[in-house]
């Protein structure tokens, strides 16, 4: 796309925008306008609820992460936008750090999400918590052979390591959280250990991945556990378990689907009861539990299946890690081989 294309493309979008959202005579105090890069059915259930118990309605817009942000930059002050939710802590950071989000001061967020699932400055909050751990297969593996993400690099797991894309954001996360913690130098050895590794080319997604696992392809692998959830609750007699990895050093790698407060957005008051009432006991088993997720705030119950799976530490590192090392990442991986 050259630039005069970009620049009527931009235009289409304001005026698209400008005609869907115009009030016509509505009043904006009693709705929001939300940018969603969580499917729709993930996230319309949190909605409804949220309508059904103050009135306040919300219009709402989804889309991949990488456009929502491109679309807030084009709007700019014009924008609709009340809040921004998206994957990948990576993600909001960018948005933060593109001066798309405004700072949030509420006792009541900084009460109910830990501080290591927030933006240092408040632009974002994590509200459900999503793990990338090691599962494997029960018939190739005894679970004490299983300790770290950095053991996956081993000798002793030559031919037998199974990976997701490195093009995924989620893997993108892991291996930046790594940096923040190892350093570059270090990070890369495990990275070139685990691609010396592999026991096939890398899986597209995580569902391709365990059911290769399943079938004998590989004996383990690192995924997002709501995967894992998703295929045992159809397949239950797969021979596939989670390891819960690094618990002696330093707790497993978390992360987290979020949202912040668009930095124009007309009603930040109502945005903000919205942001804090996500953190709180009904929004977050809704916004945990249909995606068979974990929730951000430690007092909320998580669904029995999910518990099932057992207790674990996590890591304690500040996610906006994943953003500030993200771009490192992406080019360690592409020196170390990982597609």
């Amino acid at each position: 796309m050259n630039s005069k294309q970009t620049i009527i493309t931009i235009k289409i979008l304001l005026i698209i925008t400008i005609f869907f959202f115009s009030g016509c005579g509505t009043d904006s105090k009693n709705e929001l306008v939300i940018y969603s890069a969580r499917n729709e059915h993930l996230i319309k259930p949190v909605f409804d609820v949220y309508t059904k118990e103050t009135g306040i309605k919300i219009k709402f817009v989804t889309d991949k992460e990488g456009p929502l942000l491109q679309r807030l930059k084009a709007e700019g002050s014009n924008t609709p936008a009340d809040i921004l939710i998206t994957v990948d802590a990576g993600n909001l950071w960018h948005a933060a750090n593109e001066n798309l989000l405004f700072p949030v001061e509420s006792e009541i967020l900084n009460k109910n999400i830990p501080v290591h699932l927030r933006d240092p400055e408040n632009m974002w909050f994590g509200f459900s918590l999503r793990v990338r751990t090691i599962v494997y297969n029960t018939d190739k593996i005894d679970p004490t052979e299983l300790s770290t993400y950095e053991d996956l690099a081993d000798n002793k797991w030559f031919k037998r390591l199974g990976l997701r894309t490195s093009k995924k954001v989620y893997n993108q996360s892991l291996v930046a959280m790594m940096i923040s913690e190892y350093g570059i130098q270090q990070t890369e050895k495990i990275v070139e250990g685990w691609v010396r590794n592999l026991a096939a080319d890398v899986y597209m997604d995580d569902t391709r991945l365990l059911e290769a696992m399943a079938a004998g392809q590989c004996d383990v692998g690192i995924v997002n556990t709501y995967y894992f959830g998703r295929l045992l609750r159809e397949k239950p007699e797969l021979p596939l378990a989670i390891f819960w990895a690094n618990q002696a050093t330093g707790g497993v790698h978390v992360n987290v689907s979020g949202a912040g407060l668009t930095r124009y957005s007309k009603n930040k008051d109502e945005a903000t009861k919205f942001l804090e009432w996500l953190s709180g006991q009904t929004a977050q088993k809704i916004f945990a539990e249909v995606n068979l997720e974990y929730s951000a705030n430690p007092s909320v119950e998580i669904d029995s299946f999910v518990k099932s799976w057992g207790g674990f530490e996590q890591s304690k590192i500040n996610l906006s890690r994943a953003g500030e090392f993200q771009q490192q990442a992406v080019k360690l991986m592409d020196r170390a081989g990982y597609k």
